[in-house]
């Protein structure tokens, strides 16, 4: 990941060198969202062809194929959008360009840096010392059409497994059980951790993964794959064995909103546990608008560990 990330900035002007680096104390470094908005850092629509092939081999390093085909189809979305809502063609306020890459720290010298790419439902900070990277969240991707319904794509649904899977666990629950599981029948009007810098959801609510059966929790396990197998393998075993560690019966899946898949019924879900938030709605456009967000409570842009270890080694 240095490697690619020191690479990528062998091909920038200073100009562009400006635009992009940051310190990593700096306060930028928490300043992430997933709407269309304007950003700091390094746009797609401001670098070369070349410069945006490398930017992609750095992405590439940290997510999974999986991960990284998701990513790269939400961001060619905003082509998408932009027919739906009747846009002009040089509109930019739904531009598959305005995509932004930000590095904080020297990868090239610094034991302790990180780096970020953020655009319209997409988002991943990601934090690295000592050659290991430490952190990938807050990690959020979302899908505006869920499923595109007219034009050349239509049918396309890039977030269709974290749906259906969530769907396929709740029907599996018995009468007892989804009362335990559903603890609204509305669904909240976005995820609730927002773009908040400390994720938290107090007082969680659900079914714990030891109330359900052998087949439900495999489904459960499924499901909690799909969002932590975004990333590369082996940090997706590296926060797997954290959740395993911390116990896999103090998870909870929680559920609010209607119980049938399809537009026209909202819903929400969440996985959460000590180590864990994960977030699905689908409640925006008529329920055709999905926002989905990994948080790792401990290690969110590195943790409050890296951060002293950053001023207590660096400076």
């Amino acid at each position: 990941m240095a490697k690619a990330a020191d690479m990528f900035l062998q091909t920038l002007t200073e100009k562009q060198k400006d635009k992009i680096q940051f310190g990593f104390n700096e306060e930028e470094r928490y300043n992430w969202n997933y709407v269309p908005r304007s950003r700091k850092g390094l746009t797609l629509n401001e670098m070369t062809g070349q410069q945006i092939k490398d930017a992609f081999a750095l992405l590439r390093t940290a997510l999974s194929d999986t991960g990284l085909n998701k990513t790269s189809s939400i961001i060619q979305l905003e082509n998408v959008l932009r027919e739906v809502e009747n846009r002009s063609a040089s509109d930019t306020y739904r531009d598959q360009g305005n995509y932004s890459f930000s590095i904080f720290g020297n990868p090239a010298t610094d034991v302790i840096w990180g780096w970020r790419l953020e655009g319209h439902h997409v988002a991943f900070n990601f934090s690295s010392e000592n050659n290991r990277l430490v952190s990938g969240t807050p990690g959020f991707l979302g899908s505006n059409p869920a499923v595109v319904l007219s034009g050349s794509e239509k049918g396309k649904y890039i977030l269709k497994d974290e749906a259906e899977l969530g769907f396929a666990l709740l029907h599996s629950l018995n009468k007892e059980q989804t009362n335990k599981a559903i603890i609204s029948n509305e669904a909240p009007g976005e995820i609730l951790t927002a773009s908040s810098r400390h994720a938290m959801i107090n007082d969680p609510k659900g079914i714990l993964y030891n109330e359900m059966e052998s087949t439900q929790q495999k489904i459960f396990l499924q499901l909690l794959s799909i969002y932590i197998h975004r990333y590369t393998r082996s940090f997706a075993q590296v926060m797997m064995k954290e959740i395993e560690e911390a116990g896999l019966n103090n998870l909870r899946f929680a559920w609010a909103g209607d119980q049938q898949p399809g537009i026209g019924h909202p819903h929400y879900y969440r996985i959460q546990g000590p180590t864990i938030i994960i977030e699905f709605d689908n409640i925006q456009n008529n329920a055709n608008h999905i926002h989905t967000v990994i948080r790792d409570l401990k290690n969110d842009f590195g943790g409050d560990e890296l951060l002293k270890h950053y001023k207590n080694d660096q400076h």
